[in-house]
């Protein structure tokens, strides 16, 4: 859904910060989209005393921003007031949710405001068709609590595991359970789209495809309803990724976890590392809107010497590659003509993960100061394109 820019914007949107023994980093990119239609959250230290919970979340609007923008500022309150999850008993007078009551709250507060969005949008703007899917995690002291509502994902990784520990399913209309919800709800599935056109199966808003007066909520053709999947938390987490599905389109679990991995070894800096997963993911060829967020627990892989050493010799020897391709072709070097001959080469050491992609901005630095008048004059073609 959505039409394309001539050339993607590659301006990003960057937070970091820290708290409860946690560091986050974010980063977020309109891409080739016509629009910018992402939101996230990030919250550290919960309302009702909880100041040693934290929040996370992303929220991969389609059709317009509205409804992903709405959720990024409200779900968090409307998970955290409501009955369910403020129904425990106190402890020393702090609120002291159960499991349950947080599972019970995390999908009370989806319903609940997915409901509230109706009854406001359909008295301010009755012509907004947009609607969000949301994954997001509640990290208590004791627990890890994801939730998922269409197909943005969140994956965890744990020390010592060369798989990820876990990752939210995406509601794709084809999967059994959503079709026959849909089917039941008086839908279709056709091209993999619910009736034809929306491509995810759970979403909030999309209030087009919420329609059956005979069925509630939860079985309509497009379920609000999150997943919730909660985890004891251990002392091997390392960390745990949020996404929207212009990540996960052109990168795999294991292959995303593995990048961002090698990436802990050089640097400590998250923003630079989301930043150069959605770079990664645009030169892996990534149409849509991207957005990541990153939170590192205190176990999470450090800054390595032997790392750092090795990525200044793959750097090494892509200068040397580089000026092998300026040698045979001359005049005619230009970035992609490198980085179509370099993708035939055999180049060790290239960041797992991300491949050749990831190391596209380093082979244009190494360009522009082996070729200074390239990027001026690449600029003034543009200009007269």
């Amino acid at each position: 859904m959505g039409a394309f820019l001539e050339k993607p914007n590659t301006e990003k949107e960057n937070e970091r910060g820290s708290g409860n023994g946690l560091r986050y980093g974010l980063s977020s990119m309109q891409g080739w989209r016509v629009e910018m239609e992402d939101a996230h959250s990030a919250v550290t230290g919960l309302p009702h005393g909880l100041k040693d919970w934290s929040f996370f979340a992303v929220f991969d609007g389609h059709a317009g921003s509205k409804v992903a923008k709405h959720c990024s500022e409200h779900i968090l309150h409307e998970i955290t007031s409501n009955p369910e999850f403020l129904g425990s008993p106190k402890v020393d007078g702090k609120l002291n949710p159960s499991t349950d009551a947080v599972k019970e709250g995390i999908r009370t507060g989806f319903l609940s405001i997915d409901s509230k969005m109706r009854t406001d949008f359909a008295r301010t703007d009755s012509s907004d068709k947009s609607g969000s899917t949301a994954v997001g995690v509640i990290i208590s002291p004791k627990h890890l609590f994801f939730a998922n509502c269409g197909d943005s994902r969140s994956v965890l990784s744990r020390k010592g595991e060369d798989k990820p520990t876990f990752s939210t399913e995406d509601h794709k209309p084809g999967k059994p359970k959503e079709m026959k919800r849909i089917e039941d709800a008086g839908g279709s599935v056709m091209i993999e789209r619910v009736n034809g056109s929306l491509a995810v199966s759970r979403a909030l808003g999309d209030y087009d495809y919420k329609n059956n007066p005979d069925k509630p909520p939860t079985e309509q053709l497009v379920s609000p309803e999150p997943e919730v999947t909660v985890f004891e938390r251990t002392d091997e987490e390392e960390f745990i990724i949020l996404a929207c599905d212009g990540i996960w389109d052109v990168m795999s679990n294991e292959e995303l976890c593995q990048f961002i991995r090698s990436r802990l070894a050089i640097t400590d800096n998250l923003e630079e590392i989301c930043n150069q997963v959605i770079e990664t993911c645009l030169q892996k060829g990534s149409r849509d809107n991207m957005s990541i967020v990153i939170v590192l627990f205190q176990n999470a892989p450090e800054v390595s010497q032997d790392a750092l050493t090795k990525e200044k010799e793959l750097d090494v020897l892509l200068e040397e590659k580089v000026k092998e391709v300026m040698e045979n072709f001359g005049d005619q070097t230009q970035l992609d003509l490198v980085m179509h001959v370099l993708r035939m080469a055999d180049i060790p050491g290239l960041p797992p993960g991300g491949g050749l992609s990831a190391k596209k901005g380093t082979i244009e630095e190494i360009l522009n100061r082996l070729i200074p008048n390239r990027k001026h004059d690449e600029d003034s073609a543009d200009e007269k394109w």
